[in-house]
C-alpha cells in the first residue's frame, strides 16, 4: 500500500511539473515576441511609454524562470535533510515574484510622480499610430496569458504560477496605462500618461501584496479555512468506530495540506483494534482530500 502511495505521489509531482514546465515556456516565448515587437513599435514610433512597457515584458521573462525553478526544486522527493518535503520552495518564489511586482510598481510610480510634479510637457515628442497598436496587442496578448496561466495556477493549485499570473495582467494594466498616455499624448494632453501609471501603480501594488500575503501564509502553518476543516471533521466522523474527535489541527506546506487528529474510540477496545480504526481513518483522509500529504492519527479511549 505504501508503495502504491509513493507511486501515485510521484505521478502528481511528474504532472505538476509537466503542467508548470507547459505554461512556463508558452508564456516565455509571448513575451519574448512582445518585448521585441513593443520595443521596435517604442523606437520607431517614438514612444518612451512603449519603450518602457517593452523593458516591463521583458521582466516577465526573469519572473517566469523564477517560477520554473521554485517549482522544480520544490517538487523535489523528500530526503534525509528534508523528511517532510521541499513545497515551501515554491513559496519562496512566489515571493520573489511579489517582491519583482512590487519594484516594478513602485518604479511606474515614482516616474509619474516625478512627470507629474515637473511638468515638463513642452518637450514630449507626439508618438505615431504604430505604439497606439502595438498597445492595443500587448493588452489582448496578455489578457490572454492571465487567464491561461491562471487557469492551469487553480488546476494544480501552484501558488508561484498564479502570481506569474498576476505578473502577466499587471502587465496588461501598464499597457493599457501606456494605450491612454500615448492617446493622451495624440490628442494633445501629455499629463493623461502620468495618471494612467499612478492607477496602475495601486493595481500592481495590490496584486504583489496579495501574492506576498499568499505565500507568506503557506510557509508559517497557516490553518486551513473552516469549510476544509469541517469536511475533514465530518469525513472522520463517518467511520462507525469513531465516537468523538478530540482535536483537529490542519496547516497547509506549501500546496499540501498535513493533518493530525485525535478520535475517540471504545476503549475495551484492544490496542490491534484501535490501530486498524486509526489506519482505517487515515487512508479515508488521503482517499477524499486528495491534497492531504501527511496525517497523524492519535487514538484515546472513550
Amino acid at each position: 500500500m505504501e508503495d502504491n502511495k509513493t507511486l501515485n505521489n510521484q505521478k502528481t509531482e511528474n504532472e505538476f511539473q509537466r503542467v508548470v514546465n507547459q505554461v512556463s515556456m508558452t508564456t516565455i516565448l509571448a513575451n519574448a515576441f512582445l518585448s521585441v515587437f513593443k520595443l521596435f513599435a517604442g523606437v520607431i514610433a517614438h514612444s518612451n511609454a512603449m519603450v518602457s512597457d517593452a523593458v516591463h515584458s521583458a521582466s516577465d521573462v526573469f519572473s517566469t524562470i523564477v517560477v520554473i525553478i521554485g517549482v522544480k526544486l520544490a517538487s523535489k522527493e523528500s530526503d534525509k535533510e528534508h523528511p517532510y518535503g521541499h513545497e515551501r520552495l515554491e513559496c519562496v518564489a512566489a515571493i520573489v515574484l511579489a517582491m519583482v511586482l512590487l519594484f516594478t510598481g513602485l518604479e511606474i510610480g515614482l516616474q509619474a510622480m516625478r512627470d507629474i510634479m515637473h511638468g515638463n510637457y513642452g518637450d514630449l515628442q507626439t508618438p505615431g499610430i504604430l505604439a497606439l497598436i502595438a498597445a492595443i496587442i500587448s493588452i489582448i496578448v496578455k489578457e490572454i496569458m492571465y487567464w491561461y496561466t491562471r487557469h492551469y495556477a487553480k488546476k494544480i493549485d501552484s501558488s508561484a504560477l498564479m502570481a506569474d499570473a498576476w505578473h502577466h495582467r499587471s502587465d496588461a494594466l501598464s499597457s493599457v496605462g501606456a494605450l491612454i498616455g500615448i492617446g493622451g499624448a495624440m490628442l494633445g494632453f501629455p499629463i493623461m500618461d502620468s495618471i494612467a501609471s499612478l492607477v496602475i501603480f495601486v493595481f500592481i501594488v495590490k496584486a504583489a501584496y496579495d501574492i506576498f500575503k499568499d505565500a507568506v501564509d503557506k510557509m508559517v502553518d497557516h490553518s486551513c479555512d473552516e469549510k476544509m476543516e469541517q469536511a475533514i471533521y465530518e469525513s472522520v466522523l463517518e467511520h462507525s468506530d469513531v465516537l468523538g474527535i478530540d482535536l483537529l489541527q490542519t496547516r497547509i506546506f506549501g500546496n499540501k495540506i498535513y493533518v493530525d487528529v485525535e478520535i475517540r474510540v471504545n476503549a475495551s477496545y484492544t490496542l490491534q483494534h484501535a490501530h486498524e480504526i486509526a489506519e482505517e481513518v487515515h487512508e479515508k483522509i488521503e482517499k477524499d482530500f486528495p491534497k492531504v500529504k501527511h496525517i497523524m492519527v492519535h487514538v484515546n479511549p472513550a
